[in-house]
C-alpha cells in the first residue's frame, strides 16, 4: 500500500507519517522545503525520539519525497496513491485545494477507478470536511459527483504534542514527541475497504471525540500558555508546574468539560481522569514547548468554532459556569507577540475599534451579556 503525506514537519514526520510506516505502507511526503525533501530522498529514513516514562528511539524507514509545488509530480503521485493524509494547518488546505481539485481529475481521467481515502488530520473540528469543501468550489458538478464515486472524505482528530527541539547534525530529520498519541477517524466516511493502520482508531461519533480533544487538551494547553507568559516562564512543563497555573488550568478544562459530559453524556469520573492525563502531559520533563508557539495565532483561536469560544458557547447553551473559560479569551485578546501577525493584527484593530468590536468582530460572540463580562475583565 501507498500513502502521499502533505506536509513533512514535526506532526507529519513525528505522528501521522510515523503510523503509517509502521503499519508497513510505503510514504511519500510533499512538501514545499526543498532542503527537507532532498534530505528524505538522501536518507529515505529518520529518528523519531519518543520521551517520557518509556523514552526510546525509533526509526522511520520506507520513505521517499516530492515537491507539493510541483504540479506534475504532485498529479502522477495523486495518480497511483491508495491513501492521501495531510499535516499542513488549515490556511494551507485552502491553498492546496485547486491542486486537489486537478489531481483528483487527472486520477479519474487516467483510468484509475480505485476507491482513494483522504484523511486530513489537522487541528480543527471536521478538517477534511472544509477541504472537501474547498476543493469542490473548483469542480464542476459532474465532477463532483465522479469524485465523489470514487473518493472518501474521511473527518479525523489527531492530538499528540510535538514541540520542535534541537537539530540532530547526525540526523536533521530526527523528531521529538510525546508518548501519548491519538488518531480517531470517522469509519462512515471511507470509501471501499478501510485501511489497517496501527494507532489508527475507528468510531462511528467522531465529534464527540473532536471537541472532546479541542475542549480539553487544546483549551487547557492555550490557558497554559498564556498564563505562563504573563508569569514570565519560556516553557509549558514550567508553567503548569507553577500551583496556581495548574488549578486555573484545570478548572478551565473542567468548565469545558462540563459541556462534554452535558452534550454527549461522558461518564464525569472518566472525564475528570482524562484531565488529569492532561495536565500530567502538560508537565512532562522532557518536552519543550514553548509558550509562545502554544499561544500564537490568537485571531484563529478566538474564532467561533476554535477552543475558546465553541465551548464558550456550550456554557451559554447549557447555563453552565464560564468564568475560566472568560479569561482565556481575555487573555487571547491581550496576548503580545511582535513576531506573530495576528497578535499585531488584533491589538491594531482593537486600539483603532475597541475590544468590543474586536470581539464581536472575530468571535462572532452575539451575547451581550457574556461580552460584557469579557469587556469588564479586559479593562
Amino acid at each position: 500500500m501507498k500513502a502521499l503525506h502533505f506536509g513533512a514537519g514535526n506532526i507529519g514526520r513525528g505522528f501521522i507519517g510515523k503510523l503509517l510506516v509502521d503499519s508497513n505502507i510505503r510514504v511519500t511526503f510533499a512538501d514545499i522545503n526543498q532542503s527537507q525533501i532532498d534530505q528524505i530522498n538522501q536518507r529515505q529514513q529518520y529518528g523519531v525520539k519518543i520521551v517520557g516514562d518509556n523514552s526510546r528511539l525509533e526509526r522511520v524507514t520506507q520513505i521517499n519525497a516530492i515537491n507539493s509545488s510541483d504540479e506534475l509530480a504532485v498529479l502522477r503521485a495523486v495518480a497511483e496513491t491508495d491513501l492521501i493524509t495531510t499535516a499542513v494547518g488549515p490556511n494551507v488546505l485552502t491553498i492546496l485545494a485547486p491542486l486537489f481539485a486537478k489531481a483528483l481529475i487527472n486520477r479519474l481521467e487516467q483510468g484509475n477507478q480505485k476507491t482513494l481515502n483522504i484523511i486530513a488530520c489537522e487541528n480543527m473540528v471536521r478538517g477534511t470536511s472544509f477541504f472537501k469543501e474547498k476543493i469542490f468550489e473548483y469542480l464542476t458538478p459532474l465532477q463532483q459527483a465522479n469524485v465523489e464515486q470514487f473518493v472518501g472524505f474521511v473527518d479525523s482528530a489527531v492530538d499528540r504534542i510535538v514541540p520542535p527541539a534541537e537539530v540532530n547534525p547526525n540526523d536533521p530529520l530526527e523528531v521529538t514527541v510525546e508518548e501519548f498519541s491519538e488518531w480517531i477517524v470517522d469509519k462512515t466516511q471511507f470509501k471501499g475497504e478501510i485501511p489497517q493502520i496501527t494507532g489508527m482508531e475507528l468510531t462511528d461519533n467522531l465529534l464527540a471525540f473532536v471537541e472532546r480533544k479541542l475542549f480539553t487538551l487544546n483549551t487547557g494547553h492555550l490557558v497554559c500558555a498564556y498564563l505562563g507568559k504573563n508569569a514570565g516562564v519560556k516553557w509549558i512543563k514550567e508553567a503548569i508546574g507553577i500551583d496556581t497555573i495548574r488549578q486555573a488550568v484545570k478548572a478551565t478544562m473542567e468548565e469545558s468539560g462540563a459541556v462534554l459530559i452535558k452534550r454527549y453524556g461522558f461518564d464525569p469520573e472518566a472525564h475528570y481522569t482524562y484531565i488529569e492525563k492532561i495536565l500530567k502531559r502538560f508537565a512532562n520533563p522532557y518536552l519543550n514547548d514553548d509558550v509562545n508557539r502554544v499561544g500564537r495565532e490568537p485571531i484563529r483561536k478566538l474564532s467561533p468554532n476554535d477552543r475558546l469560544i465553541k465551548p464558550l458557547l456550550g456554557t451559554l447553551e447549557y447555563d453552565l459556569p464560564h468564568n475560566h473559560l472568560v479569561e482565556g479569551v481575555v487573555m487571547a485578546l491581550k496576548y503580545k507577540n511582535e513576531e506573530d501577525p495576528q497578535a499585531v493584527e488584533l491589538r491594531a484593530f482593537i486600539a483603532k475599534n475597541g475590544v468590543r468590536e474586536a470581539i464581536k468582530h472575530y468571535t462572532g460572540l452575539s451575547n451581550d451579556a457574556v461580552i460584557n463580562e469579557i469587556v469588564v475583565r479586559y479593562s
